[in-house]
């Protein structure tokens, strides 16, 4: 999740689907909620190839059925990540300190796209993207995912995915080396999972 933290993330255009991926996909995708809101926490840590310690972070993360992601990371700093269809927009406080429209920039409607599918655990997206490997069984599932195009496998390396009925961790390993890895936790699903100013930003 290379965006999330570093603003960084960059994607390829999507390709097909063959047959074989079908099956695991189909059965895991079975097992996952598919609420319309949902919100959790996260703790992110990301390892950087040559250094010794890693970079933490932590805050909480909403997703909206149809209308998009907040990414609050509250720890060590406050910032705000809003990824609807159309755009992407950093905040910092109530200021704008980043925007990117998709009519501008082609890839945001794919990073959100992306982005959007990692969260909300919506393989059949994440499917055309990349080739997928999942096992399931006895509530739970894992996921591998290799992206198809090799423009897509530089930006972001690999990804694997594990959980039940919502998307638990997510481990990255980019071709630099570099390692992020994501715990979500206290996952709530409805209106009441919003507080009340991610509420007013979504």
């Amino acid at each position: 999740m290379k965006y999330l933290s570093a603003a960084g993330l960059l994607l390829a255009a999507m390709l097909g689907t063959p047959a074989h991926a079908a099956a695991p996909v189909a059965k895991i995708q079975a097992m996952l909620a598919k609420p319309e809101q949902l919100c959790g926490r996260f703790e992110q840590s990301k390892r950087l190839a040559g250094m010794k310690k890693p970079l933490a972070s932590s805050g909480r993360f909403c997703v909206v059925a149809g209308k998009g992601v907040l990414w609050r990371t509250l720890k060590p700093f406050a910032n705000t990540l809003r990824l609807s269809r159309d755009e992407i927009v950093q905040l910092q406080g109530d200021r704008v300190a980043m925007r990117m429209e998709a009519s501008r920039e082609p890839t945001v409607r794919m990073i959100n796209g992306v982005l959007f599918s990692l969260l909300s655990g919506d393989l059949g997206q994440l499917d055309t993207l990349f080739e997928v490997d999942g096992t399931a069984g006895d509530g739970a599932w894992k996921v591998a995912l290799k992206a198809r195009n090799p423009a897509l496998a530089r930006a972001i390396g690999a990804i694997s995915l594990e959980g039940g009925a919502y998307v638990r961790n997510i481990h990255m390993v980019e071709d630099s080396g570099d390692r992020t890895d994501i715990v979500f936790s206290d996952i709530r699903t409805g209106p009441g999972a919003f507080l009340p100013e991610e509420a007013a930003q979504l």
